[in-house]
């Protein structure tokens, strides 16, 4: 039986950053490895997670972080492609842009429409996708070492408009969506990322998603 692929893009919460340890969290704990433990083996989860992705934005001091840039070239590399999960937004929240959470919004518009223009033209309207809306940053974090660079006060504020934003593109462009700030908290480690229990929350919920929407089975395959 042909496995179901499914592309897993997003930033450092899906690439496993450890709050404490600050490292890469196993193949088990990241919330990828826990969604694939569910699914079983006639599923293929692929991880795509990369520290600093932006959605659309240019980053010098970070390098090639430009999600939009190197999504096209992350499908075809993968396809054939049954389902892409995204979650990305956190980065954009950064002071040093000061985007309000609107102008993430809009950012996420062109992503989704480059997507959804591919997936019409090139693969046949066959990848469905589920867009996640970040977890609330900065909440229970304020002094962390990531304090100064988002700017907690600012960015809790401006990440817990983003669901709003974000549910209403899911409708638009024929997406399924999940709003993870009703699933996780960010550790007080950072104030940012998701220690190992909240990893394996957001990988449940997404599972549970996918069945309620009848994306997979609902029934472990090993």
């Amino acid at each position: 039986m042909e496995q179901y692929r499914i592309l897993c893009f997003g930033d450092s919460l899906t690439w496993g950053f450890d709050p404490e340890k600050r490292n890469r969290m196993s193949g088990d704990k990241r919330w990828t490895g826990v969604l694939q433990n569910l699914l079983g083996d006639h599923y293929k989860v692929i991880e795509e997670g990369q520290s600093g992705r932006t959605i659309a934005t240019e980053d010098p001091a970070e390098g090639e972080k430009n999600g939009i840039r190197y999504i096209l070239p992350c499908i075809e590399s993968h396809s054939p492609l049954d389902l892409m999960i995204v979650m990305l937004g956190t980065n954009d929240l950064k002071q040093k842009f000061g985007y309000s959470a609107r102008d993430i919004a809009g950012e996420m518009q062109l992503f989704l429409e480059k997507v959804q223009a591919y997936n019409h033209f090139r693969m046949g309207d066959r990848m469905k996708i589920l867009l996640i809306a970040p977890p609330i940053i900065g909440e229970n974090g304020q002094g962390s070492w990531l304090d100064e660079c988002f700017g907690f006060a600012r960015a809790s504020k401006v990440s817990a408009e983003l669901s709003g934003w974000y549910e209403q593109l899911a409708d638009r462009y024929h997406c399924y969506f999940l709003d993870a700030a009703k699933v996780v908290q960010t550790s007080p480690a950072d104030g940012v990322h998701l220690d190992a229990e909240n990893q394996t929350l957001l990988g449940t919920a997404i599972y549970e998603k996918l069945v309620e929407k009848h994306l997979v089975s609902g029934e472990r395959e090993a």
